[in-house]
């Protein structure tokens, strides 16, 4: 083997890495180094240095595997498992319909996969029963810029721009802990005092702003559309806004500024608890000049109104005249590794590739001519991924579920429910190279490969598709889900092809893709192989969009929606003395359902166990010390954790992140409430009680757990 230019598994910054042979006697097969790129400039974070590890786990899984009858698994032949999932997938559709089969995918697939798999739900399965993990992360950031811009694109614009920032607005987001090397592109606005944090938390990114490098604005969890009305209320009312950026490419400002006339400071203060000059400093900060950016999070966008405060976002950023310009901008931090490609090419159960909606006609026909199919064979729209998983096992609902890049056990709110709902599943199978704690609901698991085992590409934050290289070759059982998907359409005599080869399946997603929002056509492995900076859109003939929205928004008369919202009150709010509003979040060393990064013992070590933090206020008041272990409950669970106290924290809040497993897992505690309209659920604002479990419960759970 030589050196491999690719990039890292994890997150949506895709930070560029080379790998290289390990020395002799090394645990893991290859050596990895940070590679010279835009994005990361050769940086890595813990995460990305340990990810070789991952390739060398001894837990790896080998063979199929069936669920026996006394609740274990036992080792099969791929032609024993693929006959047996295809009789099944017959059999459901004879007994319930073709919607009684669907899949569930995830935003850390490579684009080739995640478009066959689109495909193949489509083709092979007949139904409309698809939709993918990015609907928990994503969902409400692409509603609002689709209907403010007419185009989602994480940010539109290149990361490099940010460099020569001055004022840096960072909405619900930890890029400090969950993407470090991009803190270098935050250096100029820190320089300049301008970079300015909303988070309940005193995050890791939140504590950057200390000496006088910016300000840190901690609202009441649940409180950031109010905050954000009252922004704008002031930058209008103060006259800050851009009169001609908003007269020649912006609509419905009229509406807007009636909108936001009731949210003064005051009134805002008393809602979110930011002190009325605090607000007044940052729209100001933020109307003062050029070199300004908004960017948002999942900490605003995991919300009941996670749309519309995502929206409100948006539409500071154009009032003050940013989206659109060479030195300033508007975006969102996307975060699963491929959570921007994962979603244009067929994932979403109301897409189909190149970012088209399945109900346009011309769109349809289009993508059928690709297929090779009639249009009138592609299903309509489906369930959101919440309403999908409420219907498994149940009347009308899903009865088979394939489980692709995803971990819907740990990831999923209200995860006792969705525990429930797979063992009413009549087949649950996953595919996986571990056996994730999803995998162990499974009847069936399918090996699958690994990120350097794997050709393929990917589309980071900024809509820059890359490609990802095999590095190594994989165990002798292990199967590429191109391989599975053909295998699996080939029983189930589906129209349509399925190459096995990445590359071409790559050039169909391509040709599929023509045209669309996200156009994709001007693209190949063969071009991308020269590192050519490919941002989409990228039609033939081009030489991609590095930056959209200099000369027009998505919007058929080129002008960008100002969208008024309007504040409403959270499903969950403390009504009881001794309550407590729960916020979630990440941890440097883990990433989403941890299912990876707790196999990595130096990052296990490092964060092993769920920790609870809360202020010393709060613990005193409960009668609770450091390092004690309690329960955090509501009515849909209850979690163990441990005690860290912070005065970083609002004493009204528990802070618990996502990435552990049993009954450790946060979102036995999350609600799957959902806004009506990216149907992202509220993950951030569940109300729960903490206990002492005492000291002979506290040594019980210890003994246990060791």
């Amino acid at each position: 083997m030589t050196e491999t230019a690719t990039h890292c598994p994890y997150c949506a910054f895709q930070c560029a890495m080379t790998l290289s042979p390990a020395p002799a006697g090394s645990p893991e097969p290859l050596t990895v180094d940070g590679r010279d790129f835009p994005t990361n400039r050769g940086g890595l974070c813990k995460k990305g240095w340990t990810s070789g590890a991952l390739l060398g786990e001894t837990d790896r899984l080998t063979a199929p595997l069936f669920r026996t009858a006394d609740g274990g698994f036992e080792e099969v032949e791929w032609d024993v498992a693929l006959d047996r999932i295809a009789d099944a997938v017959r059999q459901s559709r004879e007994e319930h319909g073709p919607d009684s089969v669907g899949i569930f995918g995830g935003g850390g697939l490579t684009n080739e996969k995640a478009y066959q798999l689109g495909k193949f739900a489509r083709l092979a399965l007949g139904t409309s029963r698809i939709d993918y993990n990015g609907r928990f992360c994503m969902s409400s950031a692409a509603a609002a810029a689709n209907r403010s811009f007419g185009v989602d694109r994480g940010l539109p614009f290149p990361v490099e721009d940010l460099d020569a920032a001055t004022t840096v607005l960072i909405l619900g987001s930890n890029m400090a802990d969950t993407m470090p090397p991009f803190l270098s592109h935050l250096q100029g606005a820190r320089a300049a005092g301008g970079l300015i944090v909303v988070d309940p938390r005193r995050s890791s990114t939140a504590r950057l702003t200390d000496d006088g490098a910016g300000l840190h604005l901690q609202p009441a969890p649940g409180t950031d559309l109010e905050l954000l009305l009252g922004l704008l209320h002031i930058v209008i009312a103060e006259r800050l806004v851009d009169e001609t950026f908003i007269a020649e490419r912006t609509t419905g400002y009229a509406a807007l500024r009636r909108s936001v006339a009731a949210w003064w400071p005051e009134r805002v203060q008393s809602v979110t608890g930011v002190p009325t000059d605090l607000l007044r400093r940052v729209a100001r900060r933020l109307a003062s000049g050029g070199g300004t950016y908004i960017l948002t999070g999942r900490g605003v966008e995991q919300h009941v109104n996670g749309t519309d405060t995502a929206t409100a976002a948006i539409n500071l950023a154009l009032v003050l005249g940013l989206p659109g310009s060479t030195d300033s901008g508007y975006g969102t931090m996307t975060g699963q590794g491929n959570g921007q490609g994962g979603r244009e090419h067929g994932q979403k159960c109301d897409q189909l590739p190149g970012y088209r909606k399945i109900v346009d006609p011309a769109a349809r026909e289009h993508v059928a001519g690709v297929w090779g199919v009639d249009p009138a064979i592609i299903p309509g729209p489906g369930l959101p991924a919440v309403e999908m998983l409420a219907s498994l096992g149940r009347e009308g609902g899903v009865r088979t579920l394939f489980v692709h890049g995803a971990n819907v056990v740990i990831s999923a709110p209200n995860a006792g429910e969705v525990r429930d709902a797979l063992t009413r599943l009549d087949l649950l199978v996953v595919s996986d190279f571990f056996l994730s704690e999803t995998a162990r609901y499974a009847d069936i698991v399918l090996p699958v490969l690994q990120w350097a085992e794997e050709e393929g590409t990917m589309t980071n934050l900024e809509g820059r598709v890359i490609r990802r290289r095999k590095a190594i070759d994989p165990p002798a059982g292990a199967r590429s889900e191109l391989w599975i998907l053909a295998e699996l359409a080939r029983r189930l005599e589906a129209p349509g092809r399925y190459d096995l080869d990445p590359a071409l399946v790559f050039d169909e997603l391509a040709r599929a893709s023509a045209g669309g929002i996200a156009d994709y056509s001007g693209l190949s492995h063969e071009l991308l192989d020269t590192e050519v900076a490919a941002y989409w859109p990228f039609p033939v003939g081009s030489t991609g969009t590095p930056r959209l929205f200099l000369d027009r928004f998505g919007h058929a008369d080129g002008r960008a929606r100002l969208v008024p919202v309007r504040a409403t009150a959270h499903p969950e709010r403390p009504t009881e003395p001794g309550q407590l509003t729960l916020i979630t979040g990440r941890l440097l060393e883990h990433y989403q359902s941890g299912s990876q990064t707790r196999r990595v013992a130096e990052l296990a070590d490092s964060q092993p166990e769920l920790r609870a933090e809360i202020h010393p206020t709060t613990a005193r008041d409960r009668g609770l010390a450091d390092g004690e272990l309690i329960t955090v409950e509501n009515h849909r669970g209850t979690v163990v954790a441990r005690v860290t106290t912070s005065t970083g924290i609002r004493p009204e809040t528990i802070f618990l992140p996502f990435h552990f497993a049993d009954d450790a897992s946060a979102n036995l505690l999350t609600s799957d409430a959902t806004d009506p309209i990216s149907a992202m659920p509220e993950f951030k604002t569940a109300i729960v009680t903490v206990h002492a479990i005492g000291a002979v419960a506290a040594l019980e759970t210890v003994g246990a757990s060791v």
